[in-house]
């Protein structure tokens, strides 16, 4: 029996959201990909594998996407990080660590450095496993093209991947520690879990505050995640420890429950090595949760403050 749309779904958007790092884009290709499916089965087109169909739709679509994405992202206000999702822990440690890795912020980040072409290719090589020939008929390049391309990609994304801390028990353990220390606003506690020369991320997008440009150095990270922890509590805000993009990450929630950010970490040789914060309200809507104004909050942790 062949796969229903929606079974064919996941699929899809595993490799559109790897590939655009943007949940509506993902959707928006996954969805076009599938109605083409639909149609060349109302055609009475003979469709042997509608997965391996959908999968060069979908892989097509993206690179025509991610095309005219980069003209918008070169327009971004600050920073740009992809758009996070929330992953649920997995009890298969194999499974959990393939997601981890290829989900990862870092990783999609990284990826942007890539074109389309190269993109396309490494993920559907080195994450999922397709061989070199049936790359090329999806991407329209020989194999002895696409084995070029992997391997240019793949040297690229080897001398710059992000290492992860190897136990996930230790670095969930001291991701607890982190987020207690930033709930805390204990300087002490953060500089001591920081590196040397950890990165702070922010992504307001031009639509909430957020940092211009990267924060680099341990004791500049730490004063800026203790000012942020102050403004917190003086708005009642809390930390809700969870998963994003396989990684250990925390929301932030407003008094009211609603969203203020997504907060995500990579750690490496026992501590903290990034943290990567969005707040663009337009990245956290699609997270089934109302999405809080930053700006508001903070003008109201303001005026608190000036009236105690």
């Amino acid at each position: 029996m062949a796969e229903s749309l929606e079974e064919l779904r996941p699929r899809g958007f595993a490799i559109a959201y790897r590939m655009l790092g943007s949940v509506g884009e993902a959707e928006d290709v996954v969805q076009e990909a599938l109605l083409r499916v639909h149609a060349a089965r109302e055609k009475g087109e003979l469709i042997e594998s509608p997965r391996a169909y959908l999968s060069t739709v979908v892989t097509r679509l993206a690179i025509d996407e991610l095309r005219s994405a980069r003209a918008r992202r070169e327009r971004y206000v600050g920073e740009w990080l992809p758009e996070p999702l929330l992953t649920s822990e997995d009890a298969d440690p194999a499974h959990q660590a393939e997601v981890a890795d290829s989900l990862s912020l870092a990783l999609l980040v990284l990826l942007e450095s890539l074109s389309p072409e190269q993109r396309a290719v490494f993920l559907l090589r080195d994450v999922f496993d397709y061989p070199y020939e049936r790359i090329g008929e999806i991407v329209g390049r020989t194999e002895v093209a696409v084995r070029q391309l992997a391997s240019r990609a793949r040297r690229h994304v080897e001398e710059q991947r992000p290492r992860f801390e190897a136990s996930r028990a230790q670095r969930e353990q001291l991701a607890d520690r982190f987020f207690a220390a930033v709930g805390a606003g204990d300087l002490g506690e953060l500089e001591s879990l920081l590196a040397s020369e950890v990165v702070l991320h922010g992504d307001g997008g031009g639509k909430a505050p957020a940092l211009a440009r990267p924060m680099r150095g341990r004791n500049r990270v730490a004063q800026a995640l203790r000012a942020w922890s102050r403004a917190a509590e003086r708005a009642g805000g809390t930390f809700r420890r969870t998963e994003v993009n396989g990684q250990p990450g925390a929301i932030a929630l407003d008094a009211d429950g609603r969203l203020v950010s997504v907060i995500v970490v990579d750690v490496a040789g026992g501590q903290i090595q990034t943290v990567r914060s969005l707040v663009n309200p337009d990245k956290l809507d699609h997270l089934g949760l109302p999405v809080a104004n930053l700006g508001d909050l903070l003008r109201s942790a303001s005026q608190h403050t000036e009236q105690t």
